[in-house]
């Protein structure tokens, strides 16, 4: 089924969809983006992916003319225009366009673009995974808090760990782990202590992150917000992402190392489990 997108004020067939070859997003990865989880028709987590929104486009100096109540409803009418039950919604803000210059001009009319897909996030298959990764050293750019689409590095990585027979990798600074390609790490103690890593600069302010510690202090599990070693994940009793595509996804086995017993967690599932039961609670 062809698609029906969102590109600068106007609702578009996939096909016809254009943006400039002149836009800075295209020419310097100069844009922010969002991607919001679709459950049964609804957003999740909305707030705390427009917060994000936010914060992105402050630190790039990007002003849309758009406000929080618009961009909800352009959320909304793309599910239906798409007759989407579950599934995501990106929404990609740069810059806009100018004449190619590593200088920014000012006063740059904004582009909008959002787009749906269709994925089956609920399939047990699909909650039930079971990755392994591999750390490798960090090659980002020293602001992975802002959520640009500069991904390049998270992409040859994640392509490299792939072709290994990996499912994702972990990157390492000094030696500990900041986050995934695209999600945030953590493990379990054998105390039974959830560790992640504490945000700053280097490491994205995951919306799906924030929701699961929320949830992890409901269930009364003790966590520790605080940086951990490679050697320190790879004795871990449990280990997981989290991410808007992938809620809670179990690791089991890190540099070829076996985590646990090599299959879903308990309080990995735990903590999926309540998880599910308050987003679709709270989705707008």
């Amino acid at each position: 089924m062809v698609r029906t997108v969102f590109v600068n004020g106007e609702f578009v067939s996939e096909e016809k969809a254009k943006v400039s070859i002149f836009d800075r997003g295209f020419l310097f990865s100069d844009s922010v983006y969002e991607v919001t989880t679709v459950l049964e028709g609804k957003l999740v987590s909305w707030v705390g992916h427009i917060d994000r929104l936010k914060r992105s486009l402050t630190r790039l100096k990007i002003v849309i003319p758009f406000d929080e109540e618009t961009l909800l409803s352009l959320h909304r009418k793309l599910i239906k225009l798409n007759d989407l039950s579950d599934g995501l919604i990106y929404m990609q803000v740069s810059r806009g366009s100018a004449e190619r210059d590593f200088s920014i001009k000012e006063n740059l009319k904004p582009s909008l673009v959002l787009f749906s897909q269709k994925i089956d996030l609920l399939d047990p298959s699909r909650l039930n995974r079971c990755l392994k990764v591999i750390t490798v050293p960090e090659t980002r750019w020293r602001h992975r808090d802002i959520k640009t689409t500069q991904l390049l590095a998270s992409s040859l990585v994640k392509t490299d760990a792939l072709a290994r027979g990996f499912d994702d990798a972990w990157f390492v600074e000094n030696g500990y782990v900041t986050e995934g390609t695209s999600s945030n790490a953590f493990i379990v103690t054998e105390n039974k202590k959830i560790i992640t890593c504490q945000i700053s600069e280097n490491v994205l302010a995951g919306v799906t992150r924030f929701s699961i510690l929320e949830t992890a202090k409901f269930l009364g599990f003790e966590v520790e917000v605080r940086s951990f070693s490679v050697k320190e994940a790879e004795l871990a009793k449990e280990a997981f992402i989290t991410s808007a595509t992938n809620f809670i996804a179990s690791v089991v086995e890190i540099n070829g190392i076996l985590i646990g017993r090599g299959k879903v967690g308990s309080m990995t599932k735990l903590l999926r489990d309540q998880y599910l039961i308050d987003i679709k609670k709270s989705a707008v």
